[in-house]
This record gives C-alpha cells, sequence and structure tokens, in this order.
C-alpha cells in the first residue's frame, strides 16, 4: 500500500513530491488529481467542437457520476441527483419538505452559514422557527439537540455531518434513530466528511444528504450532489423546475408534446443544463478514489489525523480544540497553540497550506499526504 501510494502521489500529485506546497487544506478547497486535470482538458476541447459533444458523453457523464457517489455513501444511483454545490442541495430540503407555519427545526449553534441561512429563509418566507442549540464549548451538544427533538412541533433536524472549525463528527446513527423514531426530518451537510470517513445511508437513518465535491472529493468546483431517501422521493416536488424533469423529457424529439409528470427517481431535482465538463472531471477524481480503495483511504486519512491529535495531546501549549475519539472526528484536526495568528504566519510562509478558523489552526491532511508532511506542519507549530 506505501508503494501503490508513493507511485500515485508521484502521478496524480507531482507538485507535492517537487515539494512546491505542503498542502493539508482539503476543508476548503482539494487540488485536483492529473488525471481530473486531463478530463477537463480533453473535455473542453471537446466541448470547443460541440458538434463531437454528443447528448451519450453528457447524459453517459452525469450517470456515471450518479453511480460514483451512490457508491461512496451506499445508495442506488437512482437516489442522486447531481447538483452544483452542497447549498442547492441543502436550499432543496428547506424548500421541497413540505413545512407549515409553526413548524420548528432545530440545528445547533455554530453551524457553517451555507446550512443557517436556508433555513433563515424558511422563517421569513414560512413561518417556520429555526431553534439552533447552544454548544458545549465549541462543540455541538447532543445530548441538548437530542432534549431539543422532544419540544412541540420539531419537524427536522439539520446540522453538519462534520464540523468546519472543530472537525467534530456527530453521530448520525443516534440521531437518525432518534428523529426516525419521532417522525422528524434529518437531513446533513456531509461536505467536510465524504471522502475522508465512510457514510452509509443505506444503514444510518438520515433522509436527505446534500454534499459538494470541491473538498474531499478532490473535485472541480460546481460539481456535488444531494442524497434523497427513496421512499421520500416521490412525495416531493421540486422547487426550481428544470426542463428535463419530467418523466418523457429524454426524447428530444418530441419536446412540445408536455407530460407534466415528475421522473420516479432523484433526477426530478436536477437542474439542467449542468457543467458536464466538471462533472467528468468529478469522474475522474471518484475513480482515483476506487483504485486506491475507500477503507484504504479512510484509514490513511484517520492515521494522519491521529498523528497530528497524539502530538496535541501531548503539549501543555497547544489545545486540542478536535475530539481525541476517532470515532468523533473525521479529516479535520483543529489546535490552538497559544498565538495561532503567529503559528499560521509561520506556516504560510513555510508553503505549509493550512486554515486559521475560530481562532484555531485546521488542518486537514488528506490519503496521499505523508508522515514526513505532518511532522514539517507540527514542527513549524512548535514554533
Amino acid at each position: 500500500m506505501i508503494d501503490q501510494l508513493r507511485e500515485l502521489r508521484a502521478r496524480e500529485f507531482p507538485w507535492a513530491v517537487r515539494g512546491d506546497q505542503t498542502f493539508l487544506n482539503h476543508a476548503s478547497t482539494g487540488p485536483l488529481p492529473q488525471r481530473a486535470v486531463d478530463a477537463l482538458q480533453e473535455l473542453t476541447a471537446l466541448r470547443a467542437t460541440p458538434w463531437r459533444y454528443s447528448q451519450e458523453i453528457q447524459f453517459g457523464t452525469l450517470a456515471k457520476a450518479r453511480a460514483g457517489c451512490a457508491r461512496l455513501i451506499g445508495a442506488a444511483p437512482s437516489e442522486i441527483a447531481c447538483m452544483v454545490n452542497t447549498s442547492y442541495g441543502l436550499n432543496l430540503a428547506a424548500r421541497a419538505l413540505p413545512f407549515e407555519p409553526g413548524d420548528v427545526v432545530i440545528t445547533s449553534d455554530r453551524e457553517y452559514p451555507s446550512n443557517i441561512y436556508p433555513w433563515m429563509e424558511l422563517e421569513a418566507a414560512r413561518g417556520v422557527t429555526l431553534a439552533r442549540v447552544p454548544c458545549a464549548g465549541t462543540l455541538p451538544d447532543e445530548e441538548a439537540i437530542l432534549a431539543a427533538l422532544d419540544g412541540p412541533r420539531v419537524r427536522a433536524l439539520v446540522l453538519s455531518w462534520v464540523s468546519f472549525a472543530t472537525g467534530y463528527r456527530i453521530d448520525v446513527a443516534r440521531l437518525g434513530r432518534a428523529c426516525r423514531e419521532r417522525g422528524i426530518w434529518f437531513v446533513l451537510d456531509a461536505i467536510q466528511g465524504v471522502g475522508a470517513a465512510p457514510l452509509d445511508v443505506a444503514t444510518e437513518q438520515v433522509d436527505i444528504v446534500a454534499c459538494g465535491a470541491q473538498k474531499w472529493l478532490l473535485s472541480p468546483w460546481g460539481t456535488g450532489f444531494v442524497w434523497v431517501r427513496p421512499d421520500l422521493v416521490q412525495s416531493l416536488r421540486p422547487v426550481d423546475v428544470s426542463w428535463m424533469a419530467t418523466r418523457n423529457s429524454d426524447d428530444f424529439t418530441r419536446l412540445i408534446d408536455y407530460d407534466f409528470t415528475y421522473r420516479d427517481d432523484a433526477r426530478r431535482f436536477e437542474m439542467i443544463t449542468l457543467p458536464y465538463q466538471d462533472f467528468g472531471g468529478l469522474n475522474a477524481s471518484l475513480d482515483l478514489f476506487l483504485e486506491v480503495g475507500l477503507a484504504e483511504v479512510y484509514e490513511q486519512v484517520a492515521k494522519l489525523t491521529g498523528r497530528i491529535v497524539q502530538w496535541a495531546l501531548g503539549r501543555a501549549d497547544v489545545r486540542l480544540v478536535t475530539p481525541a475519539d476517532p470515532t468523533r472526528r473525521a479529516g479535520i484536526v483543529a489546535v490552538a497553540p497559544r498565538d495561532p495568528v503567529a503559528a499560521s504566519d509561520r506556516l504560510t510562509a513555510a508553503g505549509v497550506t493550512h486554515s486559521l478558523r475560530e481562532g484555531a489552526i485546521r488542518l486537514a491532511p488528506h490519503f496521499y499526504n505523508t508522515d514526513e508532511e505532518i511532522d514539517t506542519a507540527l514542527a513549524l507549530l512548535e514554533g
């Protein structure tokens, strides 16, 4: 496995082998592997001559993307709709679920804005209350969230699977069970976890999962997906209606034989036209994950993040923000040295890409990173 990763790193991330940059910022924007760059260039050249960019290529690209994204989360391709970002999927959830005035949506405080503002708009437009449960310090308080689910007229729980700032990973199974027992919809913002840790929607009791692909999935901007629970798909009407959302829209010779009957699967939610070239890049990146093996990817991410956690636990001058428990984190580790700004400046000056979030250094390594790169970053944090 070590030799395979070394060869893959040289082929797909040559800039890392050259030492141009130590990239530990996959929670922000992941780099494109070389195969994705090649796919984008090939498809862009094809796009310059549109008579060669056939419908089979266009829609075959989307079909492959649905299948690849489904495999990541243990779903069926028919349950996946291609989306351009996480926000679109979250807005779909907020606007398509049949909320009524006076209903309550529960979330945690300190959520990423993309999982707050759609629900605030729901408050303003439809009289639904968004209740933000205070954190326990900086981490989501799951006990308080569970208690809040028993409040009057609670209809939905909306949470990030992994916190962007702290790396805290919620207990999806426990919260999902609680929601299902109470008839509450569970909406998951999964962008900070998919690609770094396993998620199985076939066993977890989730209703809608939204995920952009530009971070941990190492894919172009403008790519992502939403998963909708199969028995929920046909009960939800699209709020933004695409000309290809209906069942007979694949026959381009009969476009004005209007039949306003939505597709039976999640494609009813797709907004065509999508950026086909970018989804071709997504497919290339997903092929890389499958070549390495999803279990191997997750194992390597866990190994590298564990190295950071153990370093932080052994120092009196650093506060570990992310939980030490490996089941409570994914690919993000946030650490707070005594002077985070100075530490961030040292990392930047040395070519270590990272983020400074909410007073902590956020390190987010991926499977192709090395122990040596982690150690370089930690030495710089020590000052």
